[in-house]
């Protein structure tokens, strides 16, 4: 199998990564597991943050290296949380919070579309001049209430309208299939198999 360091932490992504990458023959190790410091994301877009990751991952293992930044853009909010999605309520990181304020902000709004975005990036290695980019949207409105007890982030409050149901109450197999990662994840599968 390919090594392949992921540069997350984040226990949600790494589990939608592995199951997605398996098939392909490709080993997708945690940056955690070589000691890897996260990187910091200054930049206003998510490909800018992506490919910042992914570089710095690379140069601290020698890996091959997958990054992924995603978030989720509220139509209402100009796109708010967006990058921040993380850490819109602030550090600690919390997925109560984050949602908490989600909501808050959103009070007495009638427009409740929402995309979660996603954008993947594969270098080589660090300085690579050519990195393989792949994105993905993932459609849906934000609801009040949470539902379900799948997902992670704000998944239980993102409802699907064509299945009526939230991220959190699909399948991890149903969501892989469909979800903004997913989709990014798919078409980085292949223009991998493409440049192989």
């Amino acid at each position: 199998m390919k090594k392949v360091v992921i540069a997350s932490n984040n226990a949600g992504k790494l589990r939608e990564i592995q199951q997605i990458l398996a098939p392909l023959a490709i080993e997708a190790l945690p940056q955690s597991s070589f000691g890897v410091p996260e990187c910091p994301e200054p930049h206003v877009t998510f490909v800018e943050n992506c490919i910042a990751k992914a570089r710095h991952a690379s140069a601290h293992t020698g890996l091959p290296a997958l990054a992924d930044d995603s978030g989720i853009c509220v139509d209402a909010l100009n796109g708010a949380p967006g990058v921040y999605s993380a850490r819109y309520a602030g550090e600690p990181k919390s997925d109560e919070r984050n949602n908490q304020k989600l909501i808050e902000a959103l009070k007495g709004n009638p427009n409740r579309k929402a995309h979660y975005y996603c954008v993947m990036v594969y270098v080589r290695y660090a300085d690579d001049p050519q990195p393989i980019i792949a994105e993905g949207a993932w459609h849906g409105e934000i609801i009040d209430e949470p539902r379900g007890a799948g997902g992670f982030g704000y998944d239980p409050y993102f409802l699907v309208p064509a299945f009526g149901r939230t991220g959190a109450e699909l399948t991890a197999d149903e969501k892989n299939g469909i979800s903004h990662r997913g989709q990014a994840l798919m078409a980085l599968a292949e223009r991998l198999g493409a440049t192989a």
